[in-house]
C-alpha cells in the first residue's frame, strides 16, 4: 500500500529540500534572539557593560577568533553611552524578530503553496485512479462517497503536505535551540523544562490515542452518512412514490445520532489533552520563577540570565505542543490516507495498461474479418455463472441478434464485448486482436457500447451528445464545423430526436444582439409560414398578430402591451399597480371593467375549484392562481361585497383580468367594445409609455425580431388558437420546411442542442434519455455499436422503427443487438440464440456456434431433438423453464404425425395430452349443430391442448390437420408437474385460456353475422 511519507516526498522532493535549508538557515537567527534580551537587561539596564562608572561601552568589535589564529582586529567596534547602548541593542532585538518573522512567513507562504499543488496533484491522481477501475470494481463504488473522498476527505491530507518534513524540522529546532540556551544558562533550569517536554512527549500522544481512534470512527460515519443522503437524493421519486420519507428520516437521524456521539467523546478526549497541556504549561513557570529566583538571589544565576530563560521557555510550549499535534495530524493523516487507499482499492488489479502506440490498432482494424469467441467463461457478481465456456465466431461487419429469453448469456457477451466485463476466463479477439490489446483509446474511436441504464451528464444536448468526440486525439468530426452540424442532424434524425430537438430550438430566446440568419431574415420567414399554413389548410390555426387589429386568442394583457416583457420580474400583478399604466386604463375607462372581468374570474375559480385537494393538477393547469391563494382572493371578494375594497385588492383583480383570453377560458366576460378600448390603450400604450416602462417591453413589430419572445411566437408572429394536436403539427411542419426552404433549420437544431439535460437527464423522458445515450455512440461513427438491453424504454412498434434507422445509418458497420426481445425487431444478417450459460445455436451459416462441453447441441442423429427444443422455447408459457426441464419434457413427449385431413384430437375426447405442432398446419374445428364450424387455423410451433389439462374438462375443439402435420405429444403429468414448479408458467396458460375464449367468441359472432 502506498505510504503518505513516501508518496509526498515522491511529488515534492526539491522544494522540501528547499524549505529544510530555509528552516537551517533560520535557526542562528532564533538562538540570537533568546541570547540578546540577557544582554539589554544585564549589559545595558544593570550596566554590566559599564563597570566602574564609564560612560561608554564598545559594540560590534570584530576579531579574529582562536581557533583561526587569534590576535587580528578586523572592525574596532562603535562606543554608545548607556541609553545609546540600550537603544541600539533593542534595535537589534527588534531587527532579530523581524528577521525570524520573515522567515516564518516566507516557510509559512511556501508550505501552503506546496501543500495546495499536492493536494490538486493527490485529487488527480484519485481521480484517475478511479477511471482507471475496472467495471467490476466500478460497481462497488457510491458516487457520493467517491466524490465526498476526492473533494473533503483529502483536505486535511493537504494542509499536512507541507508540514510532513518541515514542521519537525522547524519545531524541531527551535525546541532544541531554546533547550540548549537553557542549559547554556543554567544546569537546574535546563533539566526541569527537559523534564517537563520529556512528559508532554510521552503521556499526551498516549491520550490521543482514543482520540485517533473516535476520530477514525467519525470519518467512517460521516461517509456513510453523505453515502445515504446522496442514495435518497438519487431515489426522492422512489420515495415519494412508496412514501417512506419518514422511514428515510429515521434511518437519517439514527445515524445522525451516531455520529453525535462519537463526537461529543472525541469532544472530551480532545479538551481534556487540552487541559493537560494548559497546567503543564503553567507548573513549569512556577518552578522557573521559584528555583530560578533562588538561584537569583543566592548569587548563582544572574538576573538577566533568569529574564532570558524565562524568555526562551516561553518561546518552548509553542514548538512542543505543536510538534505533538504535528505527530497527532501525522497519525491522523495517516489513518485517512490508507482509507481513502482501501475506498480506492490501489491494491486491486487495474485496467491493463494500454501498449505502445506502435502496437495499437488502427483505426479500420475492425472494418472486417470477425469476432472470435473462444471458451468464454464469465461469472456474475454472486459467483454465478453467466457464460461457461462458450465459443462463437460472428463476421465483423454485419448486423447480429444476440437473442436470449431466460438468462443473461447475451447480455454477457455484449458486455464482454463492450468493455462492461473485463474479468473473464477464454479468449476473445477482434479481427485477430485480442480485446485486452484494445487500447481505451481505440475503443473509444472504434467500439460504442450502450446498455440498459443509459448515462447523461448534466450540461446541454449538444455536450452529451459530442461527448465521445472530446478526446484529446479525437477524430476527423471535429474538424469541419459544418459537417459536424450536418452529422448532428442526421444522428437526431436516426435517434428520433430530431422533432424533440427542434421543439427545443423553437422555445429558445435569441439575444437582442444576434446576428443569426433567422433574426435577420424573420418578416420572410413568416411570410413563408403564413403561406403554408394557409396551403395545408390550417390558416385558422394561427391568429396572426396585427397592430390594427385585437388578437382574440391572447390575453387582455398581452394585447394591452402588443410585446413581451423583457424582465420576468414584470409580472401581471406588477403591471397593473405600474402608475403610468394605471394612468391610460383610467383614459380609456378600462380600470373599472377589467377590475369587474377580474372579480368574475376569482369567484367562478373559487366556485369550480373549491372541492378540489391543494395539490390536485386541475390548480396547475386551469386554475388563474395556486390554491394557496384562494382564501386571499376570498377574503378580496368579501370586501367587494361590504364596499371595503381597497387600491391593492384592485391591482390583483385587475391582474387577473390581464391574464384572460375569451376563446381559451369562454368565461363570456369580455364583449366587442370592450376590445375596441383596449386595442386604443395599446396604441396609446406605445406613444405614451415613459422610458423605464417602454424599454421593459419588446414590442412586437411585422418587419422584425423580438427578442423576448421564444423562436416559435417570432415564426408565428400569432397566437394558436387552441386547434388540437393536429394543427400544432401543421405549424410546426410549415415552420420546418419554411426554415429549410432558406437553409435556416440548422439554426433551430443548434438552438435546441442548447437545451439542458439536467442532472442524470432529470428534464428528458426515459426515452428520450436512451435516443441522446445512443446519438453519443452513433456521432462518432464506430466500427462496431453495442446495443444491450437498450431499447427497452420503447414500444417493440417504436424500437423497430428504431433499430431499422439505427441499421441504415451502420451499413456496413458491425452492429450487435442483445436483449430478450430482439426477435420481433426486425430482420438481421445473423441471429444468435443463447439457451442458459452453456447452450447457444444458430441458423445462419456465417456464424460459428459451439456451446460448452457439458451442453452441446446435437447434430445430424440428434438433429430432431434440436428442432424440438427450439420449438419448446418458442411457445411463451415455457419461456421462464431451463434446458434441463424443456429436455425432461421433449424426452418423455412422442413425437407424432398426421397425414392431411386427419383428426389429431376430437372435440368431447378425454384431455390426456397437449400437442405442440413441429411442422405443418391445422385447422380448429367447433362442433354446432349446424355442423363443424371453422374458427382458427394453426401453423408451426403452436401448442393446443394444454387447456384441458388444466380444467381437466374434455376437448372443447377439434384439431384436423390440414397438410402433413408431425406433432410432439405431452404428456399430461409431465406438464401439470411443470405447473407446479414454475408459477409463471401457470399464469401464462391463464391468460392464453382467456384470450383464447375470447377468440372463440369473437369467431361465432362473426359466424352468426355471416349466417344471418
Amino acid at each position: 500500500m502506498v505510504e503518505i511519507f513516501s508518496y509526498i516526498w515522491r511529488n515534492s522532493r526539491s522544494e522540501q529540500i528547499r524549505l529544510i535549508l530555509i528552516v537551517l538557515l533560520s535557526l542562528p537567527f532564533y538562538y540570537l534572539s533568546l541570547e540578546l534580551p540577557k544582554y539589554i537587561i544585564g549589559d545595558a539596564i544593570q550596566g554590566r557593560a559599564f563597570p566602574d562608572g564609564r560612560e561608554t561601552a564598545r559594540l560590534f568589535h570584530l576579531s579574529v577568533p582562536a581557533w583561526l589564529g587569534g590576535g587580528r582586529e578586523v572592525f574596532a567596534g562603535v562606543d554608545f553611552d548607556r541609553t545609546s547602548y540600550l537603544f541600539v541593542l533593542s534595535g537589534l532585538f527588534l531587527l532579530l524578530v523581524m528577521i525570524n518573522g520573515g522567515f516564518k512567513y516566507v516557510v509559512n507562504m511556501r508550505k501552503g503553496a506546496l501543500g495546495e499543488r499536492l493536494l490538486q496533484r493527490l485529487r488527480f491522481d484519485l481521480f484517475a485512479m478511479l477511471l482507471s477501475f475496472p467495471p467490476e470494481a466500478r460497481r462497488h463504488l457510491k458516487p457520493s462517497e467517491a466524490a465526498t473522498v476526492i473533494k473533503d476527505e483529502v483536505e486535511p491530507i493537504g494542509g499536512f503536505v507541507g508540514d510532513a518534513f518541515v514542521q519537525p524540522v522547524l519545531l524541531g529546532g527551535q525546541a532544541l535551540t531554546a533547550l540548549a540556551f537553557i542549559l547554556l544558562q543554567n544546569l537546574a533550569l535546563g533539566l526541569i523544562a527537559l523534564a517537563i517536554v520529556a512528559v508532554q512527549a510521552v503521556i499526551i500522544p498516549r491520550l490521543r490515542r482514543e482520540q485517533l481512534r473516535l476520530g477514525k470512527q467519525r470519518q467512517l460515519a460521516s461517509r456513510a452518512l453523505a453515502g445515504k443522503i446522496g442514495e435518497v437524493v438519487e431515489a426522492l421519486g422512489e420515495v415519494a412514490n412508496h412514501g417512506t420519507s419518514a422511514a428515510e428520516k429515521s434511518l437519517v437521524a439514527e445515524r445522525l445520532e451516531t455520529l453525535f456521539g462519537i463526537r461529543y467523546r472525541l469532544y472530551g478526549r480532545k479538551f481534556a489533552v487540552k487541559f493537560l497541556n494548559n497546567l503543564l504549561a503553567q507548573v513549569t513557570p512556577f518552578l522557573f520563577y521559584t528555583v530560578g529566583g533562588y538561584f537569583a538571589l543566592s548569587g548563582r544565576l544572574d538576573i538577566g540570565q533568569l529574564v532570558a530563560v524565562i524568555a526562551a521557555y516561553r518561546d518552548l510550549p509553542t514548538p512542543i505542543k505543536e510538534l505533538i499535534d504535528w505527530d497527532q495530524d501525522r497519525l491522523d493523516v495517516e489513518t485517512r490516507f490508507q482509507q481513502i487507499n482501501r475506498h480506492f482499492a490501489l491494491d486491486a488489479p487495474r485496467a491493463p495498461p494500454e501498449p505502445p502506440a506502435s502496437t495499437e490498432p488502427a483505426q479500420d482494424a475492425f472494418a472486417s474479418g470477425t469476432i472470435a469467441v473462444k471458451g468464454l467463461t464469465v461469472l456474475g457478481a454472486t459467483g454465478e455463472r453467466l457464460l461457461d465456456r462458450i465459443s462463437l465466431t460472428l463476421p465483423l461487419g454485419a448486423h447480429i441478434a444476440l437473442s436470449d429469453r431466460s438468462s443473461e448469456a447475451a447480455s454477457a457477451l455484449a458486455q464482454v464485448l463492450g468493455g462492461g466485463i473485463t474479468a473473464f476466463d477464454g479468449a476473445v479477439t477482434l479481427a485477430g486482436i485480442p480485446l485486452g490489446a484494445v487500447t481505451p483509446e481505440q475503443r473509444g474511436r472504434s467500439l460504442a457500447y450502450l446498455g440498459p441504464e443509459p448515462v447523461v451528464f448534466d450540461g446541454t444536448l449538444r455536450d452529451n451528445i459530442l461527448y465521445g468526440l472530446g478526446r484529446a486525439s479525437g477524430n476527423a468530426a471535429q474538424g469541419d464545423a459544418e459537417e459536424l452540424e450536418r452529422d448532428l442532424v442526421k444522428v437526431l434524425a436516426t435517434v428520433g430526436l430530431a422533432d424533440t430537438v427542434f421543439r427545443f430550438g423553437l422555445q429558445h430566446r435569441l439575444a437582442s444582439e444576434d446576428t443569426s440568419g433567422i433574426a435577420i431574415r424573420i418578416a420572410q420567414l413568416r411570410a413563408l409560414i403564413r403561406a403554408r399554413l394557409i396551403a395545408s389548410g390550417a390558416g385558422e390555426a394561427v391568429e396572426p398578430f396585427d397592430p390594427a387589429r385585437y388578437t382574440r386568442n391572447a390575453t387582455i394583457g398581452d394585447n394591452i402591451l402588443f410585446g413581451v416583457t423583457t424582465d420576468a420580474s414584470w409580472t401581471p400583478e406588477r403591471l397593473a399597480g405600474e402608475p403610468a399604466l394605471r394612468a391610460l386604463l383610467d383614459a380609456h375607462g378600462l380600470t373599472e371593467r377589467l377590475v369587474r372581468i377580474g372579480r368574475r374570474i376569482a369567484a367562478t375559480m373559487i366556485e369550480i375549484f373549491r372541492d378540489l385537494p391543494d395539490d390536485h393538477v386541475l390548480f396547475e393547469q386551469f386554475s388563474f392562481f395556486a390554491a394557496g391563494h384562494f382564501g386571499e382572493y376570498r377574503d378580496i371578494l368579501a370586501r367587494h361585497a361590504a364596499g371595503a375594497l381597497q387600491e391593492a385588492d384592485r391591482t390583483r383583480l385587475i391582474a387577473l383580468a390581464f391574464l384572460y383570453a375569451e376563446p381559451r377560458h369562454r368565461l363570456g366576460l369580455l364583449r366587442p367594445s370592450d376590445e375596441d378600448r383596449i386595442l386604443a390603450a395599446r396604441h396609446a400604450f406605445r406613444r405614451q409609455a415613459p422610458p423605464a416602462l417602454a424599454k421593459a417591453v419588446a414590442f412586437y413589430d411585422p418587419e422584425r425580431y423580438c427578442p423576448a419572445a421564444p423562436l416559435r411566437d417570432n415564426l408565428l408572429f400569432g397566437s394558436t388558437t387552441g386547434g388540437g394536436g393536429t394543427e400544432s403539427q401543421r405549424a410546426t411542419a410549415a415552420m420546418r420546411e419554411s426554415l429549410a426552404e432558406l437553409g435556416l433549420d440548422g439554426e433551430a437544431y443548434r438552438l435546441g442542442l442548447e437545451r439542458q439535460a439536467g442532472y442524470g437527464g432529470q428534464s428528458l423522458f426515459p426515452s428520450a434519455r436512451v435516443a441522446l445515450a445512443l446519438a453519443r455512440c452513433l456521432i462518432k461513427r464506430p466500427r462496431i455499436l453495442i446495443l444491450d438491453e437498450a431499447l427497452a424504454p420503447f414500444g417493440e412498434a417504436e424500437a423497430a422503427r428504431l433499430l431499422a434507422r439505427v441499421r441504415l445509418f451502420m451499413q456496413g458497420r458491425t452492429l450487435l443487438v442483445a436483449g430478450r426481445q430482439v426477435a420481433g425487431l426486425g430482420p438481421f444478417d445473423a441471429r444468435i440464440e443463447f439457451h442458459g450459460p452453456r447452450s447457444v445455436s444458430s441458423p445462419d451459416i456465417a456464424v460459428q456456434a459451439e456451446a460448452g462441453p457439458e451442453a452441446i447441441l446435437p447434430d445430424e442423429d440428434g438433429a430432431a431433438d434440436s428442432e424440438e427444443l427450439r420449438a419448446l422455447r418458442s411457445v411463451p408459457i415455457f419461456a421462464e423453464i431451463d434446458t434441463p426441464r424443456l429436455k425432461l419434457l421433449a424426452f418423455t413427449g412422442e413425437r407424432v404425425g398426421f397425414a392431411a385431413g386427419e383428426t389429431i384430437v376430437r372435440q368431447g375426447d378425454e384431455s390426456d395430452a397437449a400437442y405442440l405442432l413441429i411442422s405443418g398446419s391445422a385447422d380448429v374445428l367447433s362442433d354446432s349443430a349446424n355442423g363443424s364450424v371453422r374458427i382458427a387455423g394453426m401453423t408451426g410451433y403452436a401448442l393446443f391442448g394444454e387447456m384441458g389439462i388444466v380444467t381437466g374438462e374434455p376437448r372443447s375443439a377439434t384439431i384436423v390437420a390440414a397438410t402433413p402435420v408431425v406433432a410432439l405429444r405431452l404428456r399430461q403429468e409431465v406438464f401439470v408437474a411443470l405447473f407446479t414448479e414454475f408459477p409463471q408458467m401457470a399464469l401464462s396458460v391463464t391468460r392464453l385460456i382467456v384470450r383464447r375464449l375470447q377468440d372463440n367468441l369473437a369467431a361465432f359472432a362473426r359466424r352468426e353475422d355471416d349466417d344471418g
